[in-house]
């Protein structure tokens, strides 16, 4: 057991660029797309990763988190509460006793949910299962119960599984994805507010009828509502809040302007890195089809799983969560009871929207007013959790001191401190206990029948179509 553990760890430790070649290449030999073919569509999936990764820490890691960071400083902003950003919170997560296995678990999970059809997807995003073991460590710590934290953990990666099946026809029509869904423990949490919200929109007079598109925004103003634009402009005025300085007018200028092109290229780069992961991940989904139609018969479509950050790139993602950031730092200060003065996962604010955009239908209106709701009762969620994350970082030896300059200080983080369905799963099982955690398996359960009924009567609707 112990070498099948260090394995998992090991694997663990070569992180996203390295492992998707590998699981790529392996699933594509295994559905017969061929040892080349496979190994090409893997490499490229890899080098797909290291670009959106060197735009995403290179342009929103060194210039939105700083110019942000320089705005709290300078109006003064002060909380209690660290944001140490998803790395930390990765760590935390793989460093508990549920993340020594949770690899191999999800591959289990997600192998039991294929047989069974109550998944449409094969989920190679096996980096990500830090989100299903993150809350089943806090788990693990509200109940004092490690066997209750695993529980929870499978728990959430069955919920996580049936939402990405079911957003994955919105991810294909709107990201312009075939055969993908995202499967994200972070990105996927947030689709259900999304519904509940968007169907509310739907039925307010006056307010179902605006909708803001950057696609028609780009038809209407030509150049000036191209995504380049947009993101120029919207870094124009981060950047002025954040290092304009009349006495320094040259120092202040370029810093200003660097900001401004620098989101600006964001918006044009991380599409095109989005584009080169479709271009492995086509060929494989290719396969996956033509494997299910000749092997199974009473099955829909089969989708790949990915990290969400493939949907980043999006226009109106990004326009969205460029107007939220510098909202966010506000909200922190003004709502009251908040102690999380969020900095270090700020650069991940577009993650959250990624799900929220597809089924908005691009409407980047109701998404703000979406995004609003979600940082507000993130920010809630991110305190409440705070005790809960400083004691498990304690717990695998996370040095929260070095990392906030302060011993008493607590740590939180928005990607996965804020996430909402990790605080229901967390809160249920600590304020009820066995009944808690019964409550998140007959929901968790009644998702999986219900998607499997769903998956049959796709797979029957495809099969009278083909006769």
């Amino acid at each position: 057991m112990d070498a099948i553990l260090g394995f998992f760890s090991f694997i663990n430790s070569l992180g996203v660029s390295v492992v998707m070649p590998i699981v790529i290449t392996i699933l594509g030999c295994v559905l017969g797309a061929g040892f080349g073919k496979s190994l090409r569509a893997g490499l490229t999936v890899g080098i797909g990763f290291i670009g959106l990764n060197l735009v995403i820490n290179s342009l929103l890691g060194t210039t939105l988190a700083p110019a942000v960071q320089e705005m709290i400083e300078r109006f003064g902003f002060s909380l209690s509460v660290i944001d140490v950003g998803w790395p930390a919170a990765a760590a935390i997560a793989m460093g508990s006793v549920v993340g020594t296995i949770i690899i191999p678990l999800g591959l289990i999970v997600n192998i039991v949910m294929l047989l069974t059809n109550t998944t449409q997807t094969v989920d190679v995003d096996i980096w990500d299962y830090w989100h299903f073991a993150f809350t089943g460590a806090l788990v693990a710590i509200v109940t004092d119960n490690i066997a209750m934290g695993v529980i929870a953990a499978v728990l959430n990666m069955i919920i996580i599984m049936v939402l990405g099946d079911y957003t994955a026809p919105q991810v294909e029509k709107s990201l312009g994805m075939p055969g993908v869904s995202l499967p994200h423990g972070f990105t996927t949490a947030y689709a259900p507010i999304a519904m509940l919200f968007n169907w509310i929109f739907d039925h307010i007079p006056g307010l179902k009828d605006i909708n803001i598109n950057v696609d028609e925004l780009q038809q209407k103003f030509g150049i000036f509502g191209e995504p380049m634009i947009i993101g120029t402009v919207i870094g124009l005025v981060i950047g002025s809040l954040a290092y304009w300085n009349g006495a320094d007018i040259q120092t202040s200028l370029v810093s200003v302007l660097t900001t401004g092109v620098s989101l600006g290229a964001v918006l044009v780069l991380i599409p095109k890195m989005a584009a080169l992961l479709m271009e492995g991940l086509i060929p494989i989904s290719d396969s996956a089809s033509e494997f299910v139609q000749k092997r199974f018969k009473n099955r829909g479509k089969i989708y790949i799983g990915l990290d969400s950050a493939v949907g980043v790139g999006h226009p109106t993602t990004l326009t969205i969560a460029y107007i939220l950031v510098p909202l966010m730092i506000v909200l922190a200060v003004v709502l009251p009871g908040n102690k999380v003065l969020p900095f270090a996962d700020l650069a991940v604010v577009p993650w959250m929207f990624v799900l929220i955009t597809p089924i908005v239908n691009n409407n980047g209106f109701r998404g703000i007013l979406i995004g609003i709701v979600v940082l507000a009762v993130g920010l809630y969620i991110a305190t409440d959790l705070a005790p809960l994350i400083t004691t498990a970082a304690n717990n695998v030896g996370f040095d929260v001191a070095g990392a906030t300059g302060a011993a008493d200080t607590m740590i939180s983080s928005i990607c996965d401190g804020a996430n909402p369905l990790t605080w229901v799963i967390t809160r249920l099982n600590g304020w009820l206990g066995y009944l808690g955690a019964g409550i998140v398996a007959v929901v968790a359960i009644a998702m999986a029948v219900w998607n499997r009924a769903r998956i049959l009567k796709e797979a029957k609707a495809m099969h009278e179509v083909e006769a």
